[in-house]
């Protein structure tokens, strides 16, 4: 065999090696493909249009009372007021003040808790915190935790900025009531027990004072 013949059947084996190469890697096309677009053969783009919703509903207010309620509107004008208050942020301060206040009025030590309690309320707390004293009553509490925090009303006097908040909530806790020897008359230590309040905090919208204090206790 002559060398040009040679050289061609080479080049040809080459050939196909690189065919089979690129397909193993590629793979394989079918069927009929477009031609790559040009910029002058592109369909012009769609202009995309964007609806900017403003003055939507207060998530902050919707999300624990109807949007429509008189409550939610209460809410809106302590905003227009306060800009800075927050519903959500309130609630959860209201958890913590539930405990501290609760074991506050449980142990009889009141006056950590004066500072969030209206002259009323603690007025109230002290005649039962010394009527429990005179009879010799001791009553040793435990909190367990919060199982709900709502809101359940709110109201607002634009005429003097006063806003009250009704917050129920649901909460558990030990409590051991003994007499003065020491004997339970009252409740079973360890077992815990399920307690349902209601209660209303009030504040002057605006003001430099942060604090929200208890007006009103029930269940």
């Amino acid at each position: 065999m002559n060398s040009p013949i040679l050289q061609l059947l080479v080049l040809a084996g080459i050939a196909v090696f690189l065919i089979l190469r690129l397909r193993s890697v590629l793979g394989t096309r079918e069927g009929y493909e477009k031609p790559p677009l040009t910029h002058s053969d592109a369909p012009p783009s769609r202009p995309r249009h964007f609806d900017v919703i403003e003055g939507g509903p207060d998530h902050d207010i919707t999300d624990h009372v109807d949007e429509n309620s008189d409550a939610a509107k209460a809410l809106a004008r302590m905003k227009r007021v306060e800009p800075s208050f927050n519903v959500t942020e309130f609630l959860g301060g209201a958890k913590g003040a539930y405990e501290m206040i609760l074991m506050g009025f449980e142990s009889g030590d009141l006056a950590d808790i004066k500072p969030f309690l209206s002259d009323d309320v603690y007025a109230s707390f002290v005649e039962v915190v010394n009527a429990r004293e005179e009879q010799g009553i001791h009553i040793e509490a435990e909190f367990v935790g919060v199982r709900e925090v709502a809101l359940n009303d709110a109201t607002f006097d634009e005429t003097t900025g006063e806003a009250e908040l009704t917050v129920r909530f649901t909460g558990q806790l030990t409590s051991v009531v003994r007499d003065r020897g020491g004997d339970i008359i009252e409740g079973t230590p360890g077992e815990v027990k399920t307690q349902r309040d209601i209660w209303t905090f009030a504040r002057r919208m605006g003001s430099d004072n942060p604090n929200w204090h208890l007006v009103a206790t029930g269940e």
